[in-house]
């Protein structure tokens, strides 16, 4: 059994343009899966969102017994919450760090125990109004259906690495509307690397789980706003200083974020008490400040059509920070890629507030720089400038400002890299495998055929095979130099820009991608 899984892994290297057909057709069908299974995660929480406030007037109406009948609610959630954890770790938080995680190797993952606990999870935690955002879970969830899709036609390994990163693209691409972000989220953040391979898979399972998504819930954006003015180039260098602002403040929330994580750690309470203070805080922000309840979208609607006064703005700002500080770092299911764009939004009008009271911009500059706030405080915390331009663009629908919002990333992503911030979801990651390593959560060992790019610096850029120190155990199959397939010998040199398939152990696929990770100045 064992060989005939390593003859199908290898035998796409013999005919890969048949091998990207195929993958090509299981992607579309993975993408048919996620885009209903993401479907009605949203339409759940979209109800959540619709059904809060009334719910909450009518319970006011019936005080005292309706706040004594939704604090027990509460607190069965938190119950709830805790046994899911505790049944599947896996679904805490975000669910990207796991996703890239069970990519190097590391994790494995139960697909049908964490896509139920986590789709139930969210619905519970995102609605009860806490601080959280869709996509994380949805990129989670997504990768769930591609690894049941891959197990259910008993593909390799090797292939079914490729279905679980379309999987997740898709399920970036329903959970926005946004396939095209959904693909350069996958190739930029997911894999950091352009596999004709991935992209063949990702596009497939994306624009399919989209095509879905639109087709149950609609066409809509995201965010509704009018056609937004277009920023005239004497004005960019407001954007490189809205960059910055951004980028420091993407730092800050990288840094609180982790401590919040590590002060729930140990916090002497685990369990259902853990969770109770986010939901009752949620509870006493319904009557004080429900703007900043849930993910965030109807906030950020309401910053393109309200204006609001500056410290009314600063306290938004500084209490969407904090809650969703505490919310994320309770370890509910639940992303912080709203959430942060939300923040984001709030950074620019607090920037554009500023700037017109100082005579520097127009007031109709206002909408757009909320806009470019999104992708500049995208690009400080998640280091990823372009699948943020992209992502703002889709879910804006708005295509004329791509200049712009690749400049305000940039300059976002460079003050950040000056600060030495550390990518969210790299910490994250790191984090996650420390944790399992004190827990001896170690995977156990598969062979698998990975595949990665020879990086421009890299240690293996411009070396001989022979002379390289490979993993132990690791058997190079094939070199692809452009259309050219070599042959892995000794005395072959690898150039920058090689894609090089090897065998070998998973836990392995990290260190072969550090000795292929492009450096700077070399």
């Amino acid at each position: 059994m064992r060989w005939d899984r390593m003859r199908d892994a290898l035998h796409f290297l013999a005919d890969e343009r048949a091998f990207r057909l195929r993958l090509f057709g299981e992607g579309t069908l993975v993408g048919v899966g996620v885009g209903v299974v993401i479907s009605l995660f949203r339409w759940l929480l979209e109800l959540t969102e619709i059904y809060r406030p009334i719910f909450f007037a009518w319970m006011r109406e019936q005080f005292p017994a309706g706040f004594f009948g939704w604090g027990l609610f509460l607190v069965a959630v938190a119950w709830l919450l805790a046994r899911f954890l505790a049944a599947e770790p896996l679904i805490s938080g975000s669910g990207i760090p796991q996703v890239k995680g069970i990519l190097l190797g590391r994790i494995r993952m139960n697909a049908q125990r964490v896509l139920s606990l986590k789709f139930i999870g969210g619905v519970l935690g995102i609605g009860a109004g806490m601080s959280l955002g869709r996509e994380g879970p949805s990129v989670q969830l997504g990768s769930c259906v591609g690894q049941w899709c891959s197990r259910l036609w008993s593909r390799p390994r090797t292939e079914e690495r490729f279905l679980l990163t379309a999987g997740s693209g898709a399920g970036l691409a329903a959970a926005f509307n946004a396939p095209l972000a959904g693909v350069i989220f996958c190739l930029e953040e997911i894999t950091k690397s352009f596999s004709p391979l991935v992209l063949m898979a990702t596009v497939a399972a994306a624009v399919s789980s989209a095509a879905v998504a639109a087709s149950i819930l609609g066409m809509d954006p995201v965010f509704h706003l009018e056609m937004l003015p277009t920023l005239p180039v004497s004005a960019y260098v407001w954007l490189l200083l809205l960059g910055a602002f951004a980028g420091v403040l993407g730092v800050l929330f990288n840094r609180v974020l982790m401590f919040s994580l590590e002060a729930y750690r140990r916090f002497p309470w685990q369990g259902t008490v853990k969770f109770l203070l986010p939901l009752f805080l949620a509870f006493a922000l319904s009557f004080w400040l429900p703007e900043v309840l849930g993910g965030g979208s109807s906030l950020v609607d309401t910053l393109f059509r309200r204006e609001f006064a500056l410290p009314f703005l600063l306290l938004l700002l500084a209490a969407k920070f904090a809650f969703t500080m505490i919310c994320f770092g309770s370890g509910v299911p639940g992303g912080i890629f709203l959430p942060m764009l939300v923040l984001g939004a709030l950074c620019g009008a607090v920037f554009s507030k500023c700037a017109v009271a100082a005579g520097l911009i127009d007031p109709s500059m206002t909408n757009s720089l909320i806009v470019y706030g999104m992708a500049a405080y995208f690009a400080a915390v998640v280091r990823s400038p372009i699948t943020g331009s992209v992502l703002i663009m889709e879910m804006t629908g708005s295509f004329h400002h791509m200049l712009a919002l690749i400049l305000v990333s940039m300059a976002a992503y460079l003050t950040a890299d000056v600060l030495k911030g550390e990518p969210v979801y790299e910490m994250l990651l790191d984090r996650l495998l420390r944790l399992r390593a004190k827990l001896r959560q170690t995977p156990a060992h598969h062979r698998v055929i990975t595949e990665f790019i020879v990086g421009e610096g890299s240690r293996i850029d411009g070396q001989k095979i022979a002379g390289i120190s490979w993993p132990e155990d690791c058997l190079l199959v094939q070199v692809r130099r452009g259309e050219t397939e070599l042959i892995p010998t000794g005395p072959l040199t690898l150039q920058s820009g090689d894609f090089v398939y090897a065998m070998t152990d998973e836990d392995d696929i990290e260190t072969l991608e550090e000795l292929a990770q492009e450096h700077i100045g070399t």
